[in-house]
Order: structure tokens, then sequence, then C-alpha cells
């Protein structure tokens, strides 16, 4: 199987541990002397740059959260004079201000390796020609895909996001061969390729989906309609943006850039490192981050590690897909219940189609879930019988997998709004 780096991607275990300790010392000790905050917290508690000599002693480092990039908002934590920051990145700063990152030449220069790395693990090769409909700008998703594309050698149709029909007519136009978006998206235009009756126009062999975390069920579904292999990848913009990991034709994980970040799983509660395979929240330490070193950022992210090496041939860590986000999580009448759940179930299903909303209520004082789905024939809605027969399986189905009674709305095709961007399923009203 193809590698872009294959001296990193093939690196024995002890060796990989080797670079990544060498690399963890030089970037606390840069930290801390170069980023205020970071040597403030390490003078609180008394904790110097030398007294990391192993790995585990990561775990004396106190965490970095997303209110600690707000708090210092917006170049506070740049470790190097704006004049060497030659980009810059922000999230949508939706639920309050941005988080920024800074980049040097070099942190550009790494970050495009790894998308190509990410991308030679699905498969592609430069004789492809990728559209990318990530939007462009402060988003991390754009610049980030598209110079990991031109870097790999292969062709960028610089497309962004929206106007739907007119990515359709390119996507078919240009020949693409493979097509960066997100996984709602992607499956959005899959949708509407087949509705103007194009399916068969399109070349795409390759969906390169990141951006939003998506289920087994959801590409397996996306496989079906496109026929085209998709795969998921995985970063955000507090670390630098996509290329943190990456599946591979194997479809066994994410491989991690190891030689670039440093993994843990951590129980938050219990502030502690958790085992291979254990679940619990990802923390990141960058390990070459010039402009904006961050030393173990809680991602939110709920997933698991395996370090065995993996039939194509990486020996690179493996991150499980996201389950779900510590933030995402709904607490239904004391039930722990994940929206990637609910989609696991839905996607499963042919009869249905692939958007869905799930809404949160809270009635008499008592919690109330709600999912409504899309049919995939609009005929289904008028046979009564079929409908009670089709919304009795959904629900049985969800009560196995999330332990919950949910109430299901079933709706017709295309009535449910699509996102041209990160897509919203959850509409909780208990927060009004």
């Amino acid at each position: 199987m193809r590698m872009f780096s294959p001296e990193i991607e093939t690196m024995p275990r002890e060796k990989i541990r080797e670079m990544q300790l060498e690399r963890l010392k030089h970037i606390v000790r840069y930290a801390y002397e170069n980023v205020p905050m970071y040597k403030e917290r390490f003078d609180k508690i008394g904790l110097k740059p030398e007294h990391i000599r192993t790995l585990k002693d990561i775990e004396k480092i106190p965490y970095t959260t997303k209110d600690d990039l707000r708090d210092n908002y917006p170049f506070k934590l740049l470790a190097v004079p704006m004049k060497k920051i030659i980009r810059i990145h922000a999230s949508s700063g939706t639920t309050g201000k941005p988080i920024t990152c800074g980049y040097t030449r070099a942190d550009l220069d790494n970050w495009s390796t790894c998308i190509a790395r990410i991308l030679t693990m699905a498969g592609a090769t430069d004789e492809d020609i990728f559209h990318v409909a990530f939007g462009y700008g402060l988003f991390t998703g754009g610049f980030g895909l598209h110079y990991g594309i031109e870097k790999l050698g292969a062709t960028v149709v610089p497309v962004s996001s929206g106007n739907t029909e007119r990515q359709i007519m390119l996507l078919k136009d240009f020949g693409a061969t493979a097509l960066i978006a997100t996984p709602s998206y992607a499956m959005y235009l899959a949708e509407t390729a087949k509705k103007l009756g194009v399916l068969g126009d399109l070349k795409l062999r390759l969906v390169c989906m990141g951006a939003e975390a998506s289920t087994a069920e959801m590409h397996e579904a996306l496989y079906r309609i496109l026929g085209a292999f998709p795969t998921e990848n995985y970063g955000l913009t507090e670390v630098g943006g996509p290329g943190v990991s990456g599946e591979c034709r194997e479809k066994a994980g994410m491989h991690i850039n190891e030689d670039m970040y440093y993994p843990e799983i951590v129980n938050i509660e219990e502030n502690r490192a958790l085992p291979e395979g254990e679940q619990g929240e990802l923390v990141l330490t960058t390990l070459t981050k010039e402009g904006m070193p961050i030393l173990r950022y809680r991602t939110k992210d709920i997933t698991s590690l395996t370090y065995e090496p993996c039939k194509c041939g990486r020996t690179t860590a493996r991150m499980a897909r996201v389950v779900g986000r510590t933030d995402d999580m709904l607490i239904i009448r004391g039930v722990n219940v994940f929206p990637s759940q609910i989609e696991s179930v839905l996607m499963a299903m042919p009869e249905l189609g692939k958007m869905y909303e799930i809404i949160v209520d809270r009635v008499n004082y008592m919690d109330t879930i709600e999912v409504r789905v899309e049919v995939g024939d609009a005929s289904l809605l008028t046979d009564y019988s079929k409908l009670e027969e089709l919304v009795a399986k959904i629900k049985h189905k969800l009560r196995v997998v999330v332990q919950l009674d949910v109430k299901v709305k079933l709706v017709e095709p295309f009535s449910i709004k699509r996102a041209e961007g990160k897509v919203k399923r959850v509409t909780d009203l208990r927060k009004h």
C-alpha cells in the first residue's frame, strides 16, 4: 500500500516513542519559555521543563481547554513575533470568541505533510482531481486540505461550499475523482446528483470526509449511493486543523500522525490516563508547532487508541471513530445518549432517507426525545399500515441501542433543511 512518508509511518513503536519523548521535551521547554500562560501555569505548581523526563511525565502538565484559548484571544498564545506568522485561521466563534491559530512557514509545511499522508492512506495519488467542497476562509478545512493536495501532487478544484447544483455540474464537467466534504454535505451532493439523474456521469472514486463525526452506517449508505470509497479524517482548529489522523483503506481506525501529535486517552473525572482500547476523552499535545504550541488540549471527543500494527503496514497509533463529544452527550431521564447511536440505526435502514434531526424537550418535568427522519419513498407516507409498521420497527431498534423509548416521526424526502457546512442534528429545547 502506498505511503507518503514510509520512514515515519512504518517506524517501530520503540523508535516512535523515542522520537516523541525528544520532541515532547523540546516543545514543553519551548512553550514554557515563549508562551506566558504556560510559564505561569508551570510556575504556579512548581513544574519545570526539566521535570519532563519520560512520556508518562506529561501527566504532570495541566490541561489546556477551549476557555484558555478564548481567554487569550486573539494572539496571547503565540510563541513567536507576529512577523513570523504567515497564516491565521480561526473557528466560527458561534458560542463566543473564536479560537485563533497562527502558523509559521514550518507549521504550514508540516500541516500539508500531515494532509498528504492521510489522503495517501485513503488511496489518493498524484493523478487524482480533488473537488474541495469545504469552505475557504478562516475555517481550517478548505486551505488545510488544499495545500495537502498540492503537496501530494494532485489537482485541486477549490470550489468551496454552497450552490449545490453548480457543484454537481463541476464534479461532472471537471471529471473529479475525489471529493472533500463534510459527511452530511457529501450525502446531500449524492442525493442531489441522484435526483438530477447524473450519478452515472460522475467519476468519483474517493470521498474524504471531515469536520463532523460520522458513523460506519453513514459511510456504507454513502458508498451505496455514490459508489466512491469513503474515509474519515480528524482534526480541530485548536491544534492546527485537519490532519491529526485519518483512515487507511483497511478502515480499522484513524492513523495518528504521531511525529506531530502526542495522543492520550484520559478519564477526566478521575484525572487518570486510560490503557489501550479503553474509551475516554482524547487529549492532544502538538509536538512540532512553532507558531502556537498546545500542551495537553482537552478535545472533549470520546474515542480509544490501539497501538497494534495495521494490516496496511503502518505502525502509527490508531484512534477509533469518535463516538461523541462530552458536551454533545444528551442526558435523557438519566440515560446517556449520543447522536451517533441514533444515526447508526437510521443509516442502516434502506427504507429511510439520509437526513434526520433530533428534538429534545421537557414536558411536564419529563425529558422527551423525538427523531424526525425522511423516508426514502414519499408514497410510503400514504400507506398507513406500512407507515405504522416502519415506525414500530425504528422505535424497537432505537430502544435496543439507546435504552429509551424514542418518539419517531417520518417526513417527506428533502423536507429537512440541508446544510452546506457543518450540519446541526440536535435541537435541545430544554435550554430555552
